[in-house]
This record gives structure tokens, C-alpha cells and sequence, in this order.
């Protein structure tokens, strides 16, 4: 096996190139569905890196869908890999356009702040260099009961989760946007601008619109989850938003094909939803 180096300028850590690499591969089909991978001592070697920054970079292919592993087989590339998508090659690559668009509805934002983190470093050191960010947000209400998460005992809304989840909202949603508004005071961007608004209905999906031509959809799955609030343990009916599969749709020349469709859907959902029942969030 060929032996590849990596890019000793690039800033990212080996495992995080190795995984960009190995993704790259499959999304292209140089690794084809039902393929077995390279075991880690091979990949180590073609990679020049030790085998311990190959199972971290198979790790962040695993969460992300790509690839399984099969006792005593190996890693194998996962099958119809052309539906459950990884969302942050797909993010980084919709970084490279002139103008940039995400779109956003879901719970916490918080995959979208870490998919959005290393397109923005990119361009802070100038090796992405877009003229126009806008971002769009769409999260919960805080302030008011939600029908889901809910109490497991009686399924009534918990204020003290509220409070715990807006906490981690904020945190996620307000790092974005200033993240984004960053790069117009530093004068890399000329056109940027980042919201969020909140709505009145507690999310059951999660939603991308991406450059207004991609579309990454997924269900939140409801689970039993004990945290602690106020110090005491609560079981809480909560939304896994890490257990979300995305299913990718994409704009067509066929207006009429189901992605094309898709995606119009979607961003007419997103903006009927933005232009109606959502208000500016208040920090």
C-alpha cells in the first residue's frame, strides 16, 4: 500500500485528517459499500502515523455511520452509505461556495456548532475564503412548557430541565453567532449575519438547509434519561439528538425528482416557520 503524508501545515490533529481522508475515500467511492478497510497497522503505515490515531480517526467514521465493525472480520464500509450521512464533510464542502447559507431548526444546535467549527477556522487563517455567511436558527422556546422532554412519572413539562437545556442552547447557539459575527468585525467576511429565533413547539426533528440546495433531515429519538436537577435524580422522557440518523436530499435539473422536492419543502417549512410564529431570541 502506497504510503500517503499528511499535511504537516494543516492545524487539525492526525486523526481528525486521517478520518477527513478515509471519509473522502468512501464518500467517492474509492471504498465502495460492503468493502473491507485496510486493517490499522496498514492504514497506520500508509498514513505514517501510529495505530492508536488510526482508532481514534475509525471512531469518528463510526459515529458518524460510514463504516461497522464485525467481530473477528474487521471494518467494512457501511452499507447504502449513500443515505445516513455524516454531516460535516458535507458542511465543510458547502464552505467552499462565494455565499454560504445554513439553515437550522432543531433543539440545542449543538452538532451544528461542532460541524461549524473547523469551516470558521479555516477562514480565519484564510484557507476558506467565502464573501457572505448567513446563518438562520430555529430552536424551543425556553420559556414556556414543553409537551417533550417531559417528566417520566407523569409526563408533565420539568422548568428545571428547561433551564438545564437552555443552558445548553445558549451556550451553542450564541458561540455560533458570535463565531460568525466575528469574521465581518475582523473584516475576513463582508457579508455575515447570524439569528436565532425561538418558536412555541417542542422539535421532533432535526433539520439542515445548507446552501439552499442540501437538505440533512433527521427524527429525534425519545428516550429515558435520568439526570440530576435541583440535586435530586429525574427521569426524563429527552430527545437524543446524538442517536439522529441524517438522511441527505439534494436539488436536481429534474425540479420534479423527490431530492428537488425535498429540499423546496423544506426551505418553504423553514421560512414559513421564521416569517410567523418564531421571535428574536433575548440573550
Amino acid at each position: 500500500m502506497a504510503s500517503v503524508a499528511l499535511d504537516p501545515d494543516d492545524p487539525r490533529p492526525p486523526y481528525v485528517q486521517v478520518a477527513n481522508a478515509l471519509r473522502a475515500a468512501i464518500l467517492t467511492k474509492t471504498f465502495k459499500a460492503g468493502d473491507k478497510l485496510p486493517s490499522r497497522n496498514e492504514l497506520a503505515k500508509r498514513y505514517d502515523v501510529a495505530p492508536m490515531t488510526v482508532q481514534n480517526a475509525l471512531r469518528e467514521l463510526r459515529d458518524e455511520g460510514l463504516i461497522v465493525s464485525r467481530q473477528g472480520s474487521g471494518v467494512f464500509v457501511r452499507e447504502r452509505t449513500e443515505r445516513p450521512v455524516g454531516l460535516r464533510p458535507h458542511m465543510e464542502r458547502a464552505f467552499e461556495a462565494e455565499r454560504v447559507t445554513v439553515d437550522f431548526a432543531g433543539f440545542s444546535g449543538e452538532t451544528l456548532h461542532g460541524v461549524m467549527q473547523e469551516p470558521l477556522d479555516k477562514i480565519r487563517i484564510g484557507r476558506l475564503t467565502p464573501k457572505a455567511i448567513h446563518v438562520r436558527i430555529l430552536v424551543p422556546d425556553p420559556t414556556i412548557p414543553w409537551s417533550v422532554p417531559s417528566t417520566v412519572d407523569t409526563h408533565a413539562d420539568s422548568p428545571a430541565f428547561r433551564k438545564r437545556a437552555e443552558e445548553i442552547m445558549r451556550r451553542h447557539t450564541l458561540a455560533i453567532i458570535d463565531n460568525v459575527s466575528e469574521l465581518g468585525e475582523l473584516g475576513l467576511i463582508s457579508d455575515v449575519s447570524a439569528e436565532v429565533r425561538v418558536h412555541p413547539v417542542a422539535p421532533m426533528f432535526k433539520l439542515y438547509v445548507v446552501n439552499g440546495d442540501e437538505v440533512f433531515f433527521g427524527f429525534y429519538p425519545v428516550r429515558e434519561h435520568v439526570l440530576s436537577l435541583g440535586g435530586e435524580p429525574q427521569a426524563i422522557y429527552d430527545l437524543m439528538g446524538k442517536d439522529t440518523i441524517l438522511f441527505h436530499h439534494s436539488m436536481s435539473d429534474d425540479d420534479t425528482s423527490t431530492g428537488s422536492q425535498y429540499v423546496e419543502q423544506s426551505r418553504m417549512w423553514f421560512d414559513s416557520v421564521w416569517n410567523t410564529i418564531s421571535t428574536e431570541y433575548k440573550r
